[in-house]
């Protein structure tokens, strides 16, 4: 039987084009001749719709649409996954379709609570062993735990999370002897290094349950913080029989094999480890995919950036110029454009010549996109969408150095963006000269040192507010995780924006990614930054303030970060574990640093709750709307600290 799985790029509750991908899907399999397609987990509705979910309307406009599908599947086997409620209970399904026919619905039985997942709130659990049925206009169907047969082939199924259970209570388990496939529509959100996690648990399942396992993700950013990397896997008895290339810019990547499930296949003793992932090229594809699907879902007009020729703000730029670099290698030039919906049909036949209408099918593959180089004349043009799609401002005060306002400069030079330079020295004398007549004394860098740092970043948000708002476009802010943890950041100023690209991404593996994308993605012009020491620049100059000279060292700061939130230990864990790992360190100064971190971290959560939308890109991220809940008033650790 030749079967597939396709990723699809969906919206939450779109129905026009959810439907309009899941038809191309369907069609681009017929073409290929699949006989059983599976598409990911909720995609007809979106995985992310949130507490909609909850409400009676959604899952029964879903199961109408389906009805849509159903014409769509003559002479194939599809699994389209939507949400069926009954009884005020809300469950999370895959349905079954052929030849025009709804055969059933698969039901989940395990449910994601952790990380970014918090699908109880949405979802009850389907429990093993039981079936019921479900109706609509007339017609009656079963839905539950269920075992499908097309053309002698019979199947089950394991949604998502079902596969990340232990082998002993998983529906695998149950299944093992009774089908010869197991199907897994999933919506399994990115992280850097995670599809090796993926890789293993396929083809361990196919081994360990003696079948060929299916399994096919969400492709995208669908929601707007989380995205997906359309991953597809085809394994049997643990032989890996077809593995696509992930990130791909397309709508839906259809891919293909050809199992032949009378041919006994003698498992594998072991599974070998996929290479060691390059995660500099992970992040940059899926924050390239996630950029563009975030601007044109947005219907935005492109970026505006205030550009501080610092790290954070200097990878955020290339993030932008990569996004159409990878677009434009994997679409083409025309169909790139067509689908940021920021440029006009003249437009584009100004630049890539007279559009032709094409499909996804017709489109090249995504096999290695992040490889290939452009040649000159593509370069030129990648320059030309760039200066249309990010525009840059050097807002400079007396603060400000030569070397940023080059880094900057250059950079956008470099990349095609559209640069700006003015000062706000006038409007940062004008604020102080209000508040010292209000107080009638002057404000002095000895008694107001951190109002006057916070008052020329918060200068700096209204015209490049202004300019955005002019210009259509999202405003990106630059913090990063690192930042965020200690708040070392200035509310309504830096942080002022729409999106928040690099929130999820802590400082030290910034700074490693701009010397990778130096070399590797050849932006000479990142040597300026790269030779700079990270500094907000908000004092005199003669202080030389550096981040590192106000915190600690970055490497320091992620690393208890990462004891205390990922690995949750106390305080006096996180001393302990800093002690034996870095036995060349006063241990009083990492005691010093500990406090420190703590401090800062409990006094700033109101900041982490107000922070723009951000990506999930590494693990684990602070985010308290996806990864990590904190109250914004505590007792700040004071026991605990003063325990050490």
């Amino acid at each position: 039987m030749r079967i597939a799985g396709a990723a699809l790029n969906q919206i939450p509750f779109d129905w026009t084009h959810n439907l309009r991908v899941i038809r191309e899907a369907i069609e681009q399999a017929k073409a290929a001749g699949v006989e059983l397609l599976c598409l990911p987990e909720l995609c007809l509705t979106g995985y992310g719709c949130e507490d909609l979910f909850l409400s009676d309307w959604l899952p029964e406009a879903a199961l109408e649409h389906l009805q849509q599908v159903r014409p769509w599947t003559d002479g194939i086997c599809v699994v389209v996954g939507l949400p069926i409620r009954l009884n005020h209970r809300t469950y999370n399904t895959a349905a079954v379709l052929r030849d025009g026919q709804i055969l059933g619905f698969a039901a989940k039985q395990f449910l994601a609570n952790d990380g970014v997942h918090y699908e109880p709130r949405f979802f009850h659990p389907w429990p093993a062993g039981k079936t019921t049925t479900v109706s609509w206009e007339g017609e009656e169907w079963t839905l539950g735990d269920m075992i499908f047969e097309h053309q002698g082939v019979k199947f089950g199924f394991e949604i998502c999370e079902d596969a990340w259970r232990p082998d002993d209570v998983r529906p695998a388990c149950r299944l093992r002897g009774r089908v010869d496939l197991i199907v897994n529509p999933s919506a399994s959100h990115f992280a850097m290094s995670k599809t090796d996690l993926r890789y293993q648990l396929v083809l361990k399942a196919s081994r360990n349950f003696n079948c060929t396992y299916l399994y096919a993700n969400l492709l995208g950013n669908e929601a707007g913080r989380i995205t997906y990397d359309g991953e597809i896997l085809v394994a049997r008895n643990g032989h890996l029989l077809l593995r696509n290339q992930l990130m791909s810019f397309k709508e839906v990547d259809m891919e293909c094999v050809d199992v032949d499930f009378t041919v006994p296949l003698e498992p594998v003793e072991a599974i070998a480890p996929l290479p060691t992932p390059d995660e500099y090229r992970e992040l940059n594809q899926a924050l390239s995919l996630a950029l563009f699907d975030y601007l044109r879902k947005a219907r935005s007009r492109g970026f505006v950036l205030s550009l501080s020729g610092g790290a954070d703000s200097c990878m955020c730029a290339i993030a932008v110029a990569e996004m159409v670099r990878l677009g434009t290698t994997e679409l083409g030039t025309a169909e790139f454009m067509r689908r940021s919906g920021c440029f006009t049909t003249e437009d584009i036949e100004q630049l890539a010549g007279a559009v032709v209408p094409t499909t996804d099918q017709q489109q090249p593959g995504p096999k290695d996109a992040s490889l290939n180089e452009p040649d000159s004349t593509q370069k030129t043009i990648n320059k030309k969408l760039t200066t249309r799609l990010l525009t840059c401002a050097y807002q400079g005060t007396v603060n400000s150095s030569d070397d940023t306002f080059n880094s900057a400069k250059e950079l956008a030079d470099s990349i095609g963006a559209v640069f700006y330079n003015w000062e706000i020295d006038q409007e940062v004398t004008g604020y102080v000269g209000k508040i010292e007549h209000a107080l009638n004394r002057e404000l002095t860098w000895k008694t107001d040192d951190l109002a006057l740092q916070n008052i020329q970043a918060r200068v700096r948000a209204p015209a490049i507010w202004l300019l955005a708002n002019v210009q259509n476009c999202l405003l990106i802010t630059t913090s990063n995780r690192s930042e965020a943890s200690v708040g070392y950041c200035t509310m309504d100023g830096d942080t002022a924006g729409s999106i928040s690209p690099i929130a999820g991404v802590d400082k030290d593996f910034v700074k490693k990614w701009l010397r990778w994308a130096e070399t590797e993605l050849s932006y000479p012009a990142l040597s300026h930054v790269n030779g700079l020491q990270p500094t907000a620049e908000l004092r005199p100059l003669e202080e030389k303030q550096t981040d590192e000279r106000d915190l600690m060292p970055y490497i320091l700061l992620n690393r208890i970060e990462r004891l205390a939130f990922y690995d949750r230990l106390s305080p006096r864990q996180v001393l302990a574990t800093l002690v034996h790992e870095e036995p060349d360190t006063d241990p009083e100064q990492l005691k010093t640093y500990v406090k420190r971190f703590y401090s800062l971290w409990s006094r700033n959560q109101w900041k982490r709750e107000r922070y723009a939308p951000s990506f999930h890109l590494d693990d684990y991220n602070v985010d308290p709307r996806s990864w990590l809940r904190f109250p914004i008033l505590s007792g700040g650790y004071t026991e605990e600290l003063n325990a050490l």
